[in-house]
């Protein structure tokens, strides 16, 4: 029987005051969703390392597919507080299921919306916010991850289509997705972005098996022998890594919020168990030590939270940075590894057990350390926009 999710967000600066009512309303329908819907099944998931595709028509319902879309395009046309709110209630709940909301809106709807053709927009936008189609995103491949320029994944112009080689990995959705964004680069060595069908003979997408992370997520490769794509499936009105990188903004953006989610779960749990939990004839939050680490918790996501809000006010005035995202960003992640690994010492040996969700999230976490930008990259980002140095190569 599934513990009943009795999650009850920290609100140490009473930071809902900035909130309007419908991000306050939105909150509170995605936070229901994911206590009915996600927290009762996503263990059972992850022990099976299985994606619960049955959630994808929720995603769909409660806006998380591409929530910024303006309505005409059949997206919420909501701002970028109510889809960092989204994002971050739904990692609460777990990493990978916010993985496969950001891959559809980030990573595919956007790069459609900001760089395609309107009848690219009307064909693919209005599916993909229902999730009657579902999307990934091709940029990583096996040899060139923190160097996306390095890519080798080509296309040639054969007259009325392309021919399109190459391989992408570590791919969310792949192996369930219909379309693919995919980027290779044309016989000038500029890259540009694809929009790659499902059943194109040539196509393939192997699932990745064997993770400890990110384990109710299906990951995958995206594999491209000599594939004839179309040439209005080419996304006109972008060329060179720009693209790709105005897509990843988007995602990492989600992610500031996401992974903020996922410290606030840890959190309320570790914060729960110590009143409950008794040693030595009284509860463990009566200690010196605990009380530590609970305080150490909540400054930090307070921090964490008001950075967040401050970037979504920039976003939705069209003022936030790369490098203000990565900041962000790297910073949620931080503090959402640390405080999980402190929470899941304060339950001691029920931590590494699917009792609680805290393993999971911080298992989970090694994986949104890593992808959307690495978390050295985005310090190296900080470090070039505050110095003007390149230290990347």
């Amino acid at each position: 029987m599934a513990k009943t999710d009795l999650y009850e967000a920290p609100d140490y600066y009473l930071l809902d005051e900035l909130l309007s009512d419908e991000h306050k309303l939105i909150r509170a329908s995605v936070r229901d969703w994911v206590k009915k819907e996600v927290s009762p099944v996503i263990e059972d998931y992850a022990q099976r390392a299985e994606f619960p595709k049955h959630l994808l028509k929720g995603l769909a319902e409660i806006g998380a597919f591409g929530p910024t879309i303006p309505v005409e395009y059949g997206g919420a046309g909501l701002d970028y507080m109510a889809y960092g709110i989204i994002m971050q209630e739904i990692e609460r709940g777990d990493s990978g299921i916010r993985s496969t909301a950001s891959v559809q809106g980030s990573l595919v709807m956007y790069p459609i919306y900001a760089y395609g053709s309107e009848e690219q927009k009307h064909k693919y936008l209005p599916k993909l916010a229902t999730g009657e189609l579902m999307g990934c995103f091709g940029l990583t491949e096996p040899d060139h991850g923190s160097n996306p320029g390095g890519m080798v994944t080509n296309i040639k112009d054969a007259g009325d289509h392309y021919i399109l080689n190459g391989a992408k990995m570590w791919i969310s959705n792949a192996p369930f997705a219909d379309i693919a964004i995919v980027w290779a680069k044309d016989e000038d060595g500029k890259i540009r972005g694809l929009i790659v069908e499902r059943g194109m003979e040539g196509f393939s997408t192997p699932e990745t098996h064997n993770k400890w992370s990110l384990r109710a997520s299906a990951t995958g490769e995206l594999v491209f022998d000599n594939v004839k794509v179309p040439k209005e499936n080419l996304l006109p009105n972008v060329s060179g890594l720009k693209g790709p990188l105005g897509c990843l903004n988007q995602a990492r953006y989600g992610i500031a919020w996401g992974a903020l989610g996922a410290a606030m779960d840890c959190y309320d749990t570790a914060l729960r168990y110590s009143k409950e939990r008794v040693q030595f004839d009284r509860p463990i939050a009566g200690f010196q030590l605990q009380q530590k680490k609970l305080a150490e918790m909540i400054t930090e996501i307070t921090k964490g939270q008001l950075l967040v809000w401050r970037l979504a006010t920039l976003k939705n005035a069209n003022r936030a940075t790369a490098a203000q995202i990565s900041m962000a960003k790297r910073n949620s992640v931080e503090i959402a590894i640390n405080i999980a690994r402190e929470a899941r010492q304060m339950l001691g040996g029920m931590g590494i057990t699917g009792e609680y969700p805290i393993m999971r999230h911080m298992a989970n976490l090694e994986s949104v350390i890593t992808y959307e930008g690495t978390h050295d990259i985005h310090l190296l980002i900080t470090g070039m926009d505050i110095t003007g140095e390149n230290a990347f190569k």
